[in-house]
């Protein structure tokens, strides 16, 4: 991968993964750790409002395939990261 290919990667990932808060952040990185270690979704979001209360989602039954799409797209993006030696 070359740079431009990079930048163009993160610009793109910034977009979907959207605007979040330094407690967002460690709130998806807390689902991201439980699914990783092979957690189901519904889990690994327990698991992480247990962690981070203030941040804590309760979703309902059509939520959940977007949160399981969104979530699998993090960890993905993180294992990407780290493969590039890139810090979040």
């Amino acid at each position: 991968m070359n740079v431009n290919e990079i930048n163009a990667y993160l610009e793109r990932a910034r977009e979907i993964i959207g605007d979040r808060s330094e407690a967002e952040i460690e709130y998806d990185n807390a689902v991201v750790a439980h699914l990783r270690v092979g957690k189901d979704i519904k889990r690994a979001i327990r698991a992480a409002n247990r962690e981070h209360r203030s941040e804590a989602l309760q979703p309902s039954g059509e939520h959940w395939p977007d949160l399981a799409a969104r979530y699998e797209y993090l960890l993905e993006h993180q294992a990407i990261l780290k493969r590039l030696g890139i810090k979040e």
